[in-house]
C-alpha cells in the first residue's frame, strides 16, 4: 500500500465533501440536529398526567384525598367533573389521561372504619404510561389509607399517630437508584442517542460516497489507474472516520452541556471504543455500498439496515433482557447492542476496559468481518 496514493485518494474525497453544500450538511449538520430533536422530543418520564376529579361526596375526606393527586407533581389537576359520563368523555377527546371518580358517603364509609372504594379511569392508549400512572395512582391511595387509618386507631388507643404508623407498618422500604438518582429519562437516552446517529451517519455518508463514484461514472477512473482497491478504499473511508470523530466530540459535548448528563468514566477510554464502533458502521456503509449502483438504493438499504437494529435492537427503549428470544437472537448480531453497554457505562457509571472489554472485544471483530467483506466484494474490474 502506498500512502501516497492513500492521501491523495482521501484529499479528493474530503474536496467533494466540503464543495457538495448537501453533503456537508449531511455530513456536520444532521446528527448534531438529531441529537437536538430526539433528546427534546423523545421522553419517557411520566410526569404532569392531566386529570379530572369526579366528586360525588363532597366532603372533608373527598377533598383531602383529591388534593394528594392535585398537590402532587406526577399530576396535573384539570378541574372537577360534574359526572362520570363527563369524564368519560374528556378521557376521549385527550383532555385529561386519569379520572378519580369519589363515591358518594366516602367520607362516612371512612369514619365508619370501612373500606371506601374508588374508581379510576385511566387511558390504557398507552400501555406503559398507563401502567406507571397506575401505581402513581396506587402510592397515593396507599399512603392516604395508612394515614387515615393510623389517625383513627391513634384516636381510639390514645397512642401518637407516628406510633401507630410504625405499628401498622413494621416493614419500611428505603429505595436508592444507582447510577441515575434522579430517575431522568434524558440521562439514559442521550447516551444512547449517541449510538443511534453512530450507527445512521457513517455507514449512511460511506454508501453515499462510494455509490456516487459509480453513478457519476468516475469510478472508471479509479479501474483505469494502477491504484489497489486496498488504497481506494482506505482514502475513501478516511475522510468519514474523520467527520465522525468530529461528530462524536460534538454529540458528547451536546450530552454533557445541554442535557447536563454526568460522564463519570474516562474519555481517555471513550474516544476509541466509539471510534470502533464508527469503524463497525463505517464497514456496514462499506458493504452496502459494493451491493447496490445507485445513491437512491444506497439510502434506502442504509435505512433499514441501520435504523431497525438502532431503534428496536439495542436497547434503546426495550431493555435487551424484555425481548422475546428471537429478538434477542437478532439483537446479539447487531453491534448497536454492544455499543449501548459501553456509552451508558462510560457515562453513567464511570466503567472503564475492566467491565467492558467483552463488548468491545465483539466490536472489534465485527469491525474486521465487515471491512474484510467489503474488500472482497470492491472489484477494480467493472461489472456487467
Amino acid at each position: 500500500m502506498i500512502w501516497q496514493r492513500v492521501f491523495a485518494m482521501a484529499h479528493k474525497e474530503w474536496r467533494e465533501i466540503v464543495r457538495d453544500r448537501l453533503f456537508f450538511s449531511l455530513a456536520f449538520v444532521v446528527p448534531a440536529l438529531l441529537m437536538v430533536l430526539f433528546g427534546y422530543g423523545l421522553s419517557l418520564d411520566v410526569e404532569n398526567i392531566p386529570f379530572a376529579v369526579v366528586d360525588q361526596d363532597h366532603s372533608a375526606a373527598s377533598r383531602e384525598y383529591a388534593w394528594r393527586f392535585i398537590g402532587s407533581r406526577y399530576f396535573q389537576f384539570r378541574g372537577y367533573s360534574e359526572s362520570e359520563r363527563e369524564a368519560g368523555q374528556q378521557l376521549a377527546s385527550g383532555q385529561i389521561r386519569v379520572a378519580l371518580v369519589i363515591p358518594p358517603q366516602f367520607g362516612r364509609t371512612l369514619g365508619r372504619g370501612q373500606a371506601a372504594q374508588v374508581a379510576t379511569l385511566v387511558d390504557g392508549t398507552f400501555p406503559s404510561r398507563a401502567m406507571t400512572t397506575k401505581g402513581y395512582v396506587t402510592a397515593i391511595s396507599t399512603a392516604f389509607t395508612l394515614q387515615s387509618l393510623s389517625a383513627r386507631v391513634a384516636a381510639q388507643s390514645g397512642a401518637s399517630v407516628e406510633v401507630v404508623q410504625k405499628a401498622l407498618q413494621p416493614v419500611t422500604l428505603e429505595t436508592r437508584y444507582l447510577y441515575n438518582q434522579s430517575v431522568s429519562s434524558i440521562w439514559s437516552l442521550a447516551p444512547k442517542l449517541i449510538m443511534v446517529i453512530l450507527m445512521l451517519s457513517p455507514p449512511f455518508l460511506t454508501a453515499l460516497g462510494v455509490v456516487r463514484e459509480k453513478e457519476n461514472g468516475s469510478i472508471f477512473n479509479i479501474y483505469a489507474s494502477n491504484m489497489s482497491r486496498g488504497e481506494f478504499l482506505v482514502g475513501k473511508l478516511m475522510p468519514y472516520v474523520l467527520i465522525s470523530t468530529i461528530n462524536i466530540l460534538v454529540l458528547w459535548l451536546l450530552a454533557t452541556v445541554l442535557y447536563q448528563v454526568p460522564f463519570k468514566g474516562s474519555f481517555l477510554f471513550f474516544l476509541p471504543a466509539t471510534l470502533v464502533y464508527v469503524l463497525c458502521t463505517t464497514g456496514i456503509g462499506l458493504v452496502v455500498s459494493v451491493l447496490v449502483r445507485t445513491q437512491v438504493a444506497a439510502m434506502i438499504v442504509t435505512m433499514i439496515v441501520t435504523m431497525i437494529p438502532a431503534v428496536l435492537y439495542s436497547g434503546l427503549i426495550i431493555p435487551i433482557v424484555s425481548l422475546g428470544s428471537g429478538a434477542s437472537i437478532v439483537a446479539h448480531l447487531m453491534p448497536a447492542m454492544y455499543y449501548t453497554d459501553i456509552v451508558v457505562g462510560c457515562f453513567l457509571k464511570g466503567v472503564g476496559i475492566e467491565s467492558v472489554w467483552r463488548p468491545l472485544l465483539v466490536l472489534t471483530g465485527f469491525a474486521v468481518v465487515l471491512f474484510m467483506l467489503g474488500y472482497a466484494g470492491f472489484s477494480k474490474r467493472p461489472s456487467t
